[in-house]
């Protein structure tokens, strides 16, 4: 299945669970007055709206490259996870006042443990069941909404098991429980607000990507037999991909046709590393001077052997 497709399905996939979720814990918040059940049901009806957002964000990403973006429109996704954020941020402060007010007022007057704790696992497991789905998909097409997406899920797992052990502790004796563990769920739930903020402020912000891609980078370069050295290298996201310039030292004596094949292969290696988009490559031959022979301000020489020279 391409890359659109399958973004598209996840987000339905999304939608129609977390709805499905929604409908389920609020009626049996209703039936119980459970504030654990009460807080998750608004968590799961926060989960609905912004799956609405990211189907949306979603579709917007996958259009084909135009005149106005010749690269795409993947750079949206970010501002998709950004609203996912904005969203999980207002379920927590929902389900914190609640669970707040409720213990404030000596804990809540639900009933029917089975009934609640019941909702809870099935939410529980049929969260579990989309984190998978939508971490696994977000790593084969290089999703952040979709990661974005993941991590709320991961972290609706926990708060639902908080609030399972509210329902129980209650359904024990113990009402003062049930609030304080949707004050738990809204905890959890803010905390992934801020995963999915930090994540993708890193995209927006062109920050650089992990240590091990930029290995990798500069490895694919130095695989040329007629590279001989590596520097100036600089790698930064731009939306969810990662652009990269380097300047390549080989020998002067080269023919201009023999020189652009050199650059051609290895800007052909470079961008096929998955997160990769552009690669722009520059020559330096050794004739002009422009080999690094230690470390300088502007960069690093990296020689065949991987090393750095001091």
């Amino acid at each position: 299945m391409d890359r659109v497709a399958a973004l598209r399905r996840v987000g339905l996939v999304i939608l129609g669970v977390n709805l499905l979720l929604a409908l389920a814990k609020g009626g049996v918040y209703l039936s119980t007055g459970s504030i654990a059940v009460g807080s998750e049901a608004v968590n799961s009806l926060a989960d609905a709206a912004y799956s609405l957002i990211v189907v949306g964000g979603l579709y917007l990403t996958t259009q084909p490259p135009d005149e106005v973006h010749p690269h795409g429109h993947e750079r949206i996704e970010p501002f998709v996870s950004l609203f996912v954020a904005l969203g999980v941020f207002a379920a927590g402060g929902v389900v914190l006042w609640q669970a707040i007010e409720a213990v404030l007022a000596g804990g809540a007057g639900g009933h029917d443990g089975p009934l609640a704790a019941g909702v809870l696992a099935v939410g529980a497991g049929a969260k579990y069941l989309l984190y998978r789905y939508c971490i696994r998909v977000a790593a084969e097409y290089n999703s952040p909404a979709l990661e974005a997406t993941a991590l709320d899920n991961r972290a609706d797992i926990l708060t639902a098991g908080a609030a399972l052990a509210g329902v129980l502790g209650a359904a024990l004796g113990a009402p003062v429980l049930d609030p304080l563990a949707g004050a738990v769920v809204a905890l959890g739930v803010l905390y992934a607000g801020v995963e999915i903020v930090r994540d993708n402020v890193n995209y927006l912000v062109g920050a650089a990507p992990s240590e091990e891609l930029q290995a990798e980078i500069v490895g694919r370069a130095l695989s040329h037999p007629e590279v001989e050295g590596v520097h100036d290298v600089v790698a930064h996201y731009v939306g969810p991909e990662v652009d990269v310039s380097l300047h390549i030292e080989i020998e002067g004596d080269r023919t201009v046709a023999e020189a652009h094949d050199i650059e051609t292969d290895v800007a052909t290696a470079i961008r096929d590393i998955d997160a990769i988009d552009d690669v722009f490559v520059h020559l330096d031959p050794r004739e002009l001077g422009e080999w690094k022979d230690e470390c300088e301000e502007s960069g690093e020489r990296v020689d065949l052997d991987g090393s750095t020279d001091a």
